[in-house]
């Protein structure tokens, strides 16, 4: 398994942009599909962004299309979340994942990194 540590949440306000970092150790992420998700408080947790190996293909759920951006460079082991126009609802910790190239489940997650977002 891939060792992920998450970095670059904080408090913003409503509007406001950050991103997030995902930094791998252990094994290169060109083995590798990588995907962000969310969990705010009593809530499941949820898909946020994918990005495929190459970084070719990305997909997104409906609720950030158009506001988070996913990017990776396979160089550097990193992994990138862009958040823009930030909403409270997207206040949540979120997690790096990821999945082993061919197959589905992803079995490597980072611990976290918490963004709360003010109105």
């Amino acid at each position: 398994q891939v060792q992920l540590v998450e970095s670059g949440g904080g408090l913003v306000q409503a509007g406001g942009s950050l991103r997030l970092s995902c930094a791998a150790s252990g094994r290169t992420l060109k083995n590798y599909a990588m995907g962000w998700f969310r969990q705010a408080p009593g809530m499941e947790r949820e898909f946020v962004a994918a990005i495929t190996w190459t970084g070719g293909s990305t997909q997104y759920a409906d609720s950030v299309k158009g506001r988070f951006t996913i990017s990776r460079d396979n160089a550097k082991n990193t992994v990138y979340l862009q958040m823009n126009s930030l909403k409270p609802e997207d206040t949540a910790v979120y997690y790096c994942a990821a999945r082993t190239i061919g197959t589905i489940k992803y079995d490597s997650w980072g611990q976290g990194t918490q963004v709360t977002v003010s109105s």
